[in-house]
């Protein structure tokens, strides 16, 4: 029987937007499939979460923080941190040195900021997933992918920067790299090219 991995996303926000919402529907329902668990942690305590989220089996909400749930000596050295100035790139060994990956809220702001470096200070081990920005799905389904499906970083199938054409005269360009479809689509969370071609006149960051 394979080894239950856990992924979890420090939700730093008091708030879920709509790109967040479909995105964390879509990590749950990724993670179930696998046979896995994902967990949204840090809640604040009126936080509400969607029906749809909820009504996944192996989703947990929890309001501790990583460390609350992993500080304990022997559990946080199996926590993973996925985090952009690790010294060391996430590569398919790890799959026997941690249980736990780790990912530091809104991933998929742009330009990024930093949201790892308060579970950085926490002592958590990292480990990275390359040079350019990710959304959050985008994080966890390429750390899915080295680690239950043993891709190297190097030959997970990357589009970097796709341009979502809505019409012969409406497209945008997204500033994150993704994981691609057979197709050479990037892979989306059911719902997003809807939402971003209806707040085209907004910018990426208000969607979250």
């Amino acid at each position: 029987m394979p080894e239950r991995k856990t992924y979890i996303v420090e939700h730093l926000d008091p708030e879920l937007g709509q790109w967040s919402e479909l995105e964390y529907i879509a990590i749950a329902e990724e993670t179930q499939r696998a046979g896995n668990t994902f967990m949204l942690s840090s809640l604040s305590q009126g936080f509400k979460v969607p029906e749809k989220l909820a009504r996944i089996p192996t989703f947990k909400a929890e309001q501790r923080g990583a460390e609350d749930i992993y500080g304990e000596q022997g559990l946080k050295e199996r926590v993973c941190l996925l985090d952009p100035q690790a010294e060391k790139d996430l590569n398919p060994d790890d799959k026997t040195e941690f249980d736990v990956f780790l990912f530091g809220g809104i991933l998929g702001d742009d330009p990024p900021r930093d949201r790892t470096s308060e579970l950085r200070k926490k002592g958590f081990k990292g480990r990275r997933l390359g040079p350019v920005q990710m959304t959050t799905d985008t994080a966890v389904r390429v750390t899915r992918m080295v680690i239950e499906e043993q891709f190297t970083l190097s030959k997970v199938p990357y589009t970097d920067f796709p341009e979502l054409k809505f019409n012969e005269h409406e497209s945008t360009q997204m500033p994150f790299r993704y994981v691609k479809d057979g197709d050479g689509n990037p892979i989306m969370p059911e719902g997003m090219v809807d939402l971003i071609k209806k707040d085209a006149d907004k910018s990426i960051d208000d969607l979250f």
